[in-house]
């Protein structure tokens, strides 16, 4: 399941982040991969123990923790750090899978379920750099305006397209979600937007409404791990 969040960042936090990124420190972002994704990556990347890269992470899981759609579709149980990254002219990350496992700064792991791409650039500032994922429809090309986020399986094969003109910065992160299969999230995110729905065209009280509630909640007992 492939959704597009608009708005995740302000265009006052967006600012914020372009302004402490352009002074921060970038390295060599196959650092931070796997061995098969080492082999394809081509970009820059923030230090993941960097100040910057730590007060920025802030900003995005601020912005992450007040959006409904990203709860709704995501269910998240544990978010990994917000990172940040920048693919200039000739950079790319061709076709890979985002590692399973993930190690906690603090300690522990987590699992990867869901993977997130928010945006920092305007599509017009550069050409290129789609994020292309594939799914059970084909690939999708990504391209969103600076601020919105895109959120999709981490299961998923995918690649960023080379840059070939300007600069695309972004925020990435992995969410551990509380239903670790994708098709259940996919009916569970379906069914909390039908509600929503039904919520605008008939009372609370009514029965349709009470009745999908009630299904809604007993399926997150059934499938829910936390």
């Amino acid at each position: 399941m492939l959704v597009h969040i608009p708005n995740v960042l302000t265009a006052e936090e967006v600012a914020q982040c372009r302004q402490r990124l352009e002074s921060a420190d970038w390295v060599d972002g196959r650092a931070t991969a796997g061995e098969q994704s080492a082999k394809v990556k081509l970009n820059l990347q923030v230090p993941e123990n960097s100040a910057a890269s730590r007060q920025l992470g802030e900003v995005v899981l601020r912005a992450i923790n007040r959006s409904p759609l990203f709860a709704s579709a995501v269910l998240p149980l544990r978010v990994y750090p917000p990172m940040f990254n920048r693919y200039d002219v000739g950079m790319t990350f061709d076709t890979h899978v985002d590692n399973a496992i993930r190690a906690l700064p603090g300690g522990g792991r987590m699992r990867t379920d869901v993977s997130s791409t928010l945006f920092l650039t305007p599509p017009e500032e550069y050409e290129g750099g789609e994020l292309v994922v594939e799914d059970t429809y084909g690939a999708q090309s990504v391209k969103l305006p600076a601020g919105d986020m895109v959120i999709y399986p981490a299961t998923s094969l995918h690649r960023v397209n080379p840059v070939t003109r300007g600069s695309r910065w972004a925020s990435f992160f992995w969410t551990q979600s509380m239903i670790d299969d994708d098709r259940q999230r996919r009916l569970m995110f379906e069914m909390d937007m039908s509600i929503i729905q039904m919520r605008m065209a008939v009372p609370d009280d009514h029965p349709s409404v009470l009745g999908l509630t009630a299904c809604y909640h007993n399926l997150m007992r059934m499938w829910c791990k936390t």
